[in-house]
């Protein structure tokens, strides 16, 4: 059961980092010595126009090429340039949830209370979070974990709606021996990506994902961020449907404070059967914004 007055004593008062502050420079050097071949896996997908989308809340991604070369040729000539520099610039309209992203803990709340007791009606404004944007989000650089339960009924992926539980994560972390320490990132691979930008229809029509006790069971490990290769991370449609919708980011964004990272490309890692590794994400500091656009990487 999700509830308000979630403890939030393990963290300083009124900090916005929330599980960020596991992010010790300790962590970071446990995580960098992982790194051993100098292999480089991109773990995102390319931003790209009619990339999936939740509409309406989400709005589709639009880049316009203007002004460009040729305009600022003309505009340099008037001012008495002779040597012809061109320039390309653009304009992206977007919101940053499309494309792999992660969320700042301002992004959900339950009623009106957000991360660490604070209240919506202070917090957001028509013009971004006053609290809790992503600009807070830590550099992220620690040690992550590949759980990889795309084949557990059978066939390469997992159906929409099959739920993920604590025994799933438990059993692939225990078949490669490996646990979850403070800090670290669980990425959990469920095979739905492989419809990401081939079948956007069934990519949004629901997704599996991890339940709330996976995602209790998970914050209660200390981690800093879950991230999978869906829109959601949590199974849709969720097991208590309607009367319970998006219970997980309820949990990890407002209760627990740890972050959620969203349609990110497994399958390299998957394939080269990696599952610990030193992974990288800074968020792009958009003050106020509810995500970040970003582009993680997994290095061995």
């Amino acid at each position: 059961m999700l509830r308000s007055g979630h403890d939030h004593s393990q963290w300083p008062a009124g900090d916005q980092l929330g599980a960020g502050n596991y992010l010790t420079p300790e962590k970071r050097l446990e995580a960098l010595a992982l790194v051993q071949q100098g292999h480089l896996f991109d773990l995102s997908h390319i931003i790209e126009y009619g990339a999936p989308r939740f509409e309406p809340a989400q709005t589709p991604y639009l880049l316009l090429g203007a002004p460009n070369w040729q305009g600022g040729i003309r505009r340099r000539r008037q001012a008495g340039a002779t040597n012809d520099a061109g320039a390309n610039l653009e304009r992206i309209e977007m919101t940053t949830h499309v494309g792999t992203h992660i969320d700042a803990l301002g992004h959900f709340t339950i009623g009106s209370e957000m991360y660490g007791g604070l209240d919506a009606h202070e917090v957001s404004t028509d013009f971004g979070l006053l609290r809790l944007g992503i600009e807070h989000a830590p550099s992220i650089v620690t040690r992550g974990l590949m759980v990889d339960v795309s084949g557990f009924d059978g066939g390469a992926f997992l159906e929409a709606g099959r739920s993920i539980g604590p025994d799933d994560i438990e059993k692939c972390l225990t078949a490669r021996k490996l646990q979850i320490r403070q800090g670290d990132i669980v990425l959990i691979n469920t095979g739905w990506g492989r419809f990401f930008m081939t079948d956007n229809a069934r990519y949004l029509s629901g997704e599996p994902g991890i339940n709330l006790a996976a995602a209790q069971w998970l914050t209660g490990q200390g981690v800093t961020a879950i991230g999978t290769d869906t829109m959601a991370v949590e199974l849709l449609p969720g097991e208590n449907h309607p009367e319970v919708q998006m219970p997980v980011h309820q949990h990890c964004l407002v209760e627990a404070g740890v972050y959620l990272i969203e349609n990110l490309l497994l399958t390299p890692l998957v394939d080269a059967m990696i599952a610990e590794f030193c992974f990288i994400l800074l968020p792009v500091k958009f003050k106020g914004a509810t995500g970040s656009p970003s582009r993680p990487i997994a290095m061995v």
